[in-house]
């Protein structure tokens, strides 16, 4: 599909500029010529006055040397009976052929003749003793003087245009390949067996709607193989019961060969149905956290979800709530428990350590290789950005100090947010918001798994957003309020680190 994109722009560009540049090509060579004669007419008609007053030809001769335009040499004229024998005389540079001359005599309009190394205009003028002929000589690079510059301004567009067009569709293309091709991979990711692999639902409607559906098949076997292996469990569990009878049975068959053989032949198959169980609920196990942690969740789903929760505690403290970038799926790879427990730590540090009234924003950002998180107050800040994210410290009171001074804040919560943005190969960041407080910026890489531990990406979204994280950016969001209900954590003066 992006090289077809590209073959269309590249045939309907080239089929363009061939349109508008080969005649453009040729009216610049067409008004180089008629500069060229336009100034050979210019020249003759000069000298029309002259030869109406006299035909003598060191009158002549003085009258094409001061109408001598650039270089000498290229005027002449015929004079009809100025020779010395009563002939026709040719004063100036003369190189028409005389039966040119007499053609154009016959004529009594200007005409050209070609001569050596170019043409010349012949331009008749009636004289006392009948027509005389003023030839004007226009050399071959006269005629093409800048045709060569404009034509290949002409192609250097054309060719410009060309490439342009090019770019733009392969741009195009990729922007609509680039799902497909996430979705060929995770159809033959799970077709080899991860059963985890799901596909971010973004690009056009139509492979918005494909990845949907992908998704949702993908749940759909994960749990058909989870029914399957916990059923196999289920029946091997059942055979407990016969394979007990069997066992009492053999036991009381006394000695000999045969019911030594029949006791090991019950173990062996008692064995065998023991194994069964604990391959069949291992492998359940395992496909239920594959699951979990590669297919991640719905960012947005649970951005609307927690905020429901805490609203309520914020509209009995009279905060103002902001929400962005919530209303359209954001898939992270990371779990729903533990997605939601983030936000809940940085959620509760607003209303913990920043005064009743304070407005707070949640703010969500997707790229191709990144989501970003953003939480936002108005409160005043933390002292040491640095120290709130290690484990054990707060900055309340607006100084470092351990949490068993700080008002009993353990500072597990922000520890707990940045140990779940670099489980996928990000990080957090905190700064000054737009609002004149605290901005927790948690950066959740789309392809952390892939890439080598604590690899930076996300770089396009870092240049985009990263100058104004802290301090520059405009929130678009819109103010809501929730039902009433209950929330955890208590307010506490100044901004710590966090619970």
């Amino acid at each position: 599909m992006r090289w077809a994109l590209v073959k269309v722009a590249l045939a309907v560009t080239t089929m363009v500029v061939v349109a508008f540049a080969v005649p453009l090509g040729l009216v610049v060579k067409e008004m180089a010529s008629d500069r060229a004669y336009g100034g050979a007419e210019r020249q003759a008609a000069a000298l029309g006055p002259v030869l109406a007053i006299t035909t003598d030809r060191t009158q002549l001769e003085r009258a094409l040397a001061s109408a001598e335009a650039g270089p000498g040499g290229r005027i002449g004229v015929h004079v009809p009976g100025g020779g010395k024998d009563g002939g026709p005389a040719e004063i100036g540079a003369c190189r028409a052929a005389p039966a040119d001359v007499a053609a154009a005599v016959r004529l009594g309009r200007a005409s050209i003749a070609q001569v050596p190394g170019g043409t010349s205009l012949l331009q008749p003028t009636a004289v006392a003793s009948g027509i005389a002929v003023v030839e004007v000589y226009v050399p071959d690079d006269a005629l093409t003087n800048g045709v060569a510059t404009s034509w290949a301004v002409l192609a250097g567009v054309g060719l410009a245009l060309v490439i342009g067009s090019v770019a733009v569709a392969d741009r195009l293309g990729t922007r609509m390949v680039l799902p497909a091709e996430r979705l060929s991979a995770a159809a033959h990711d799970l077709g080899r067996g991860d059963l985890g692999v799901r596909v971010r639902e973004d690009g056009p409607k139509e492979l918005r709607s494909a990845a949907s559906a992908f998704n949702s098949m993908a749940d759909q076997v994960v749990q058909l193989l989870a029914n399957e292996r916990e059923l196999a469990a289920d029946l091997s569990h059942r055979l407990r019961t016969p394979l007990t009878v069997l066992r009492l049975n053999a036991a009381s068959l006394g000695d000999g060969p045969a019911a030594e053989q029949t006791r090991a032949a019950v173990e062996q198959l008692e064995g065998e149905v023991d194994q069964i169980i604990r391959t069949a609920r291992a492998q359940r196990e395992h496909t239920a956290q594959a699951a979990a942690s590669v297919a991640g969740c719905d960012a947005a789903e649970v951005i609307r979800d927690r905020m429901d929760f805490w609203s309520a505690l914020a509209e009995d403290e009279d905060r103002t709530v902001r929400v962005a970038g919530a209303d359209r799926p954001v898939r992270v790879p990371v779990a729903r428990p533990d997605l939601a427990a983030a936000l809940d730590a940085m959620l509760g540090n607003v209303f913990r350590h920043t005064p009743e009234g304070t407005a707070f924003a949640v703010d969500v950002h997707n790229a191709d290789d990144a989501v970003i998180v953003l939480v936002s107050d108005a409160g005043p800040g933390i002292a040491d950005p640095a120290a709130a994210l290690r484990r054990g410290w707060s900055g309340g009171g607006g100084g470092q100090q351990p949490a068993a001074a700080a008002g009993g804040s353990t500072g597990l919560g922000l520890d707990i947010v940045r140990r779940l943005a670099e489980s996928t190969g990000g990080d957090v960041r905190i700064g000054r918001s737009v609002l004149g407080g605290t901005e927790v910026r948690v950066w959740l890489a789309l392809d952390g798994r892939r890439a080598h531990p604590g690899a930076r990406r996300g770089h396009r979204l870092r240049r985009r957003i990263g100058g104004r994280v802290f301090g520059g950016r405009a929130f678009g969001v819109r103010g809501r309020r929730a039902v009433r209900g209950t929330a955890p954590g208590r307010r506490s003066p100044g901004r710590g680190a966090g619970s």
